[in-house]
C-alpha cells in the first residue's frame, strides 16, 4: 500500500507499529492481488496526500468507497472527470445549490475542495466491485479512527461533517471545544429525504469558518 505524507505519516506513525495494521496490510494485499477492489492500490490514499493535516479546516466523513469500475479514486464522494456523477453526490450538489446557490457542475471531481483543506474521509477506505461495505470490520475503522483523533487534537477550528449512521458514530471521537460537529443522514438517494437536504451543513461550515479567523470554503466545482 502507499506511504502517507503531508504531516499524516507523524501523527498516524505509531498505527503502522500496531498487530492490527499489520493484520489489515495482509487482507488488503491479498484481497486486490485475488480480487478486484476499489480504488486503485495507488490512490488508496489520496485523501491524504491531497489535504496535509496542517491544512485541513473541514473533514467530510463518508462510509466506503465507491464500488463500480471507475469510480472510486481515494476520496470520499468524488469522481474523476469524465465519469458520471453518483446519486449521493448529485444530491449533495443540489444541497448546495439549495443552500449557497451554487451551480451544479457537470462533473464530480473534488479535488478543488481538498485543496482548500476539506479532507474527504471514508471511513472504510477500500471496498470488494460491486459488494458495498465488503471491506466492513477488516481493520480499516481501527486507522481512520486515528485519523479523526489526530485531527480532533489539532489546535485550531475544524468543522466535521457527518453524514450518514457511519460518520455519525464518529462524534464520540470529537470533544475538542474548538472544532464545530455537524450531523445529517447520509445524502443518496434512500436517506437524503430524511434530513440531508435543508441541512445547510455548507453554510454553516462557511460561517463557522469565517467567524474564527478562518478563509471560508468555495464550495463551487466548475464545468469542465
Amino acid at each position: 500500500m502507499a506511504m502517507l505524507s503531508g504531516g499524516w505519516e507523524t501523527a498516524l506513525k505509531d498505527e503502522f507499529k500496531k498487530p492490527y495494521y499489520r493484520e489489515l496490510y495482509r487482507k488488503v494485499l491479498q484481497e486486490y492481488q485475488t480480487r478486484q477492489v476499489f480504488p486503485p492500490a495507488a490512490d488508496l490514499f489520496s485523501a491524504f496526500e491531497a489535504t496535509p493535516l496542517e491544512k485541513v479546516k473541514a473533514v467530510i466523513l463518508g462510509q466506503d468507497p465507491y464500488h463500480e469500475p471507475g469510480q472510486a479514486h481515494g476520496m470520499c464522494f468524488s469522481v474523476r472527470p469524465g465519469t458520471e456523477i453518483p446519486p449521493s453526490l448529485v444530491n449533495i450538489f443540489q444541497e448546495l445549490h439549495d443552500d449557497l446557490g451554487c451551480r451544479i457542475p457537470n462533473n464530480g471531481y473534488l479535488m478543488k475542495w481538498a485543496e482548500q483543506g476539506v479532507f474527504l474521509l471514508n471511513t472504510i477506505l477500500t471496498v470488494r466491485a460491486h459488494q458495498a461495505a465488503s471491506h466492513r470490520g477488516i481493520g480499516w475503522e481501527q486507522f481512520t479512527d486515528a485519523a479523526i483523533r489526530a485531527l480532533n487534537a489539532q489546535d485550531r477550528p475544524i468543522v466535521f461533517l457527518l453524514w450518514g449512521r457511519p460518520a455519525g458514530e464518529k462524534r464520540g471521537l470529537l470533544d475538542n471545544p474548538r472544532h464545530l460537529v455537524l450531523q445529517a443522514p447520509h445524502p443518496s438517494p434512500l436517506s437524503a429525504y430524511r434530513g440531508f437536504f435543508g441541512c445547510r451543513h455548507f453554510s454553516r461550515c462557511n460561517d463557522f469558518l469565517s467567524s474564527h479567523g478562518s478563509s471560508p470554503i468555495d464550495w463551487q466545482i466548475e464545468d469542465i
